[in-house]
């Protein structure tokens, strides 16, 4: 995870939730940064360009309709092609169309080589309508993966619920992913620090969130159907034993496995193996190095659908060192 690798935003959330509103927020502040955008959405009509303001972006066009079917000859193709002009923006940001389960999205960026030896995920980012949200995740289930997928979600539209009612949802939200970082917004108003260059697979994040995330007997209120584990072994994992059982776990449970990541510290290794998977495929590599006064501790974590908490926990604490 190199640090030349450019970084890529991937923005995602329920049709008519704000996503085109923070897009523009993000190509009209002054912050001095170039962003590529690739868009998309469903449908025979191509998105109305009028719409996504900012003269010296580029907007490069995904025209083949859903970009969950076809994705990947189609991403791969314009990434291929922003790749070629390196140099001429600092980030990428997919928009993917409101129907879109992000996962095809994100995995891109670890199935394809040259996207992945160019590129990072830098986070996904799902726009949610704290109106409709309630109502959606009762009736379609690509709202509840955006949810489970993301690493920043902005709860927007607050202003048009009681404060009851936008607690419930936040609720809501908490108990199909509790580990994103959550905003509350009218009209996507939101420090752009808070959605672009998040690196937010670096665990470290979670800290921020929940400083108890660490300890014993953390508990969460889990959804029905979607689920987070995450396991902490105080010390160092053997890498013959964690890259087989990791590998192994991930292409077996895969289709259950939304999202997993972890930091885990190696022996000799004074850096920081940092890993994140989507479904059966994962990434990881060595980067930032373990300060002298932090305990080398190792975790991961995992959501999705029917997991097993035992069996991940079990698994993982066999890998110790």
């Amino acid at each position: 995870m190199s640090d030349d690798k450019i970084p890529v935003t991937v923005l995602t959330g329920y049709l008519g939730a704000g996503k085109t509103t923070l897009l523009n927020r993000i190509l009209t502040e002054e912050h001095g940064k170039r962003y590529a955008v690739v868009v998309n959405e469903f449908g025979e009509v191509g998105i109305d360009n009028d719409l996504v303001v900012g003269a010296d972006e580029e907007v490069f066009e995904m025209n083949n309709g859903c970009i969950c079917c076809t994705v990947r000859g189609d991403l791969i193709r314009i990434m291929d092609g922003l790749m070629k002009r390196k140099g001429k923006f600092d980030a990428i940001i997919v928009e993917t169309t409101g129907l879109a389960d992000p996962a095809p999205v994100a995995q891109t960026f670890f199935v394809d080589q040259d996207v992945s030896e160019n590129a990072r995920l830098d986070a996904v980012v799902t726009v949610a309508d704290a109106k409709w949200l309630s109502e959606r995740l009762k009736d379609a289930p690509e709202a509840k993966n955006q949810i489970a997928f993301a690493d920043v979600i902005l709860l927007n539209k607050a202003d048009l619920v009681s404060p009851d009612e936008l607690a419930e949802v936040e609720r809501r939200i908490r108990a199909i992913n509790p580990y994103a970082k959550l905003h509350t917004t009218e009209r996507c108003a939101v420090s752009l620090d808070a959605v672009l260059g998040r690196n937010a697979f670096d665990l470290e994040r979670i800290l921020e969130i929940e400083p108890d995330f660490l300890e014993e007997g953390h508990h969460h209120h889990h959804d029905e159907e979607m689920q987070s584990v995450s396991v902490t072994l105080d010390g160092e994992v053997d890498p013959n034993k964690f890259m087989p059982w990791i590998s192994n776990y991930t292409q077996v449970e895969g289709p259950n496995i939304l999202r997993c990541k972890g930091i885990v510290a190696f022996p000799n290794e004074p850096r920081r193996f940092v890993f994140q998977g989507v479904h059966m495929i994962l990434d990881g590599d060595v980067q930032g190095e373990w300060k002298p006064d932090e305990p080398r501790r190792s975790r991961v974590v995992f959501i999705g659908r029917d997991l097993k908490p035992d069996e991940i926990r079990q698994g993982f604490l066999a890998c110790a060192a």
